[in-house]
């Protein structure tokens, strides 16, 4: 009897020593993870307006934040849902074509200043688009008193800016995943009369779109949740973004409504899930290739 008890031990204690330990740790990161979503889904569901009315979860039941959230003139919501993904997808468009092209000519081409102009993009990638702040504030200012359609408060300034900020970071990781690519398809392409451009886009392009997917999906998230370039260069409130947007509901201490703005945050959260639940199985596959040549 005490045997069985104890073969019967023996294997529990090999699984918890094992694996065991592992579930338990994932469940608590899972539970770490999920409960600021639960939060903020139940305080956009509490009518009260302060987070003090939201601390039990679930204790009041109410739509009228989402119903209030597109019924406000001065805090056009709608535009500002629309805005964000008119400016989100055509920057994460750009981002990956842009990438795309630069990360296919450090990969394929053997130029002068190759290897010098690529390490310069990572280094220029270390400092953070913020220190150049006012500098990009007075050169979007001189644009656009040339062309006012590219600067100051205008959308398609902030994408062009969005643009050149993700330019770096994303050529490298592309370039890495370029390079598992054998350089033989190009050699037999070339023999069958096709050029760069042609290579490029009827045959790299579909080989390497796990990491176009996960470059579109970090761009767009990356858009999404940027406030500080958004806020400073869009001005009409009625082109402004999410991030932007959604900051006025609590930044004025008179006239804070943490409903509201928990609403808007769980509406805006369904883009980059969306996303990420349809782009999932690329991520992966995306920034693991190309960390091996």
């Amino acid at each position: 009897m005490q045997d069985s008890q104890v073969s019967l031990r023996r294997p529990f204690r090999r699984w918890w020593r094992e694996t065991g330990w592992r579930h338990l740790v994932g469940a608590a990161v899972v539970l770490f993870c999920v409960f600021p979503l639960v939060y903020v889904f139940s305080a956009s569901l509490n009518p009260g307006g302060t987070l003090i009315t939201a601390n039990s979860l679930f204790s009041n039941f109410s739509l009228d934040s989402y119903i209030e959230l597109f019924n406000r003139p001065q805090q056009p919501y709608a535009a500002w849902f629309l805005n964000t993904l008119f400016i989100g997808l055509s920057a994460s468009a750009g981002s990956v074509l842009l990438g795309a092209l630069a990360a296919y000519a450090f990969s394929r081409m053997r130029f002068t200043g190759r290897r010098f102009g690529l390490i310069t993009l990572v280094l220029v990638q270390m400092f953070p688009q913020l220190l150049a702040m006012v500098a990009i504030f007075l050169l979007m200012l001189g644009i656009g008193e040339v062309f006012p359609a590219i600067g100051l408060n205008s959308q398609i300034g902030l994408i062009m800016v969005y643009l050149g900020g993700a330019l770096g970071v994303n050529t490298y990781l592309m370039y890495g995943f370029f390079n598992t690519v054998p350089t033989s398809i190009d050699e037999a392409a070339r023999i069958d009369g096709a050029g760069h451009a042609r290579i490029f886009f009827t045959i790299i392009l579909p080989l390497v779109s796990p990491i176009l997917a996960v470059v579109a999906l970090l761009s767009l998230v990356g858009t999404l949740s940027e406030f500080v370039i958004a806020s400073v260069l869009l001005r009409d409130p009625e082109r402004q973004t999410l991030a932007v947007g959604l900051y006025q509901f609590i930044s004025q201490e008179t006239s804070q409504n943490w409903s509201i703005f928990a609403a808007g945050a769980v509406l805006a959260a369904i883009i980059p899930v969306a996303l990420f639940l349809l782009l999932q199985r690329y991520i992966v596959s995306g920034l693991v290739a190309g960390s091996v040549k």
